[in-house]
């Protein structure tokens, strides 16, 4: 049975950094269905749980660009993580 993302991103909170890469490694291949899940908790999660979450959305590249432009209209908060990972994500292609 399939993970759910937000299952894995539960996983991740209490990860340590080997599984915490198998779970990033997961989220990533899911690809571009875990895109909205994923910025919606950019603004719920901090610390290591962000940064991972923030690192799968580069990997998984231009898919999400879209979708952090909306979320950054409609959340101002995510505003300034937005445009660094659509940076991030223009970088790498």
């Amino acid at each position: 049975m399939e993970k759910s993302v937000n299952d894995i991103i539960l996983k991740l909170k209490d990860a340590d950094n080997k599984n915490k890469n198998i779970l990033e490694n997961e989220l990533v291949n899911i690809g571009s269905h875990a895109i909205p899940e994923l910025v919606k908790n950019l603004s719920v999660v901090s610390g290591s749980v962000r940064g991972i979450i923030a690192m799968t959305l580069i990997r998984i590249g231009r898919p999400a660009v879209d979708i952090l432009k909306e979320a950054a209209i409609v959340n101002k908060d995510l505003k300034w993580i937005a445009k660094y990972l659509i940076k991030e994500i223009n970088l790498a292609a």
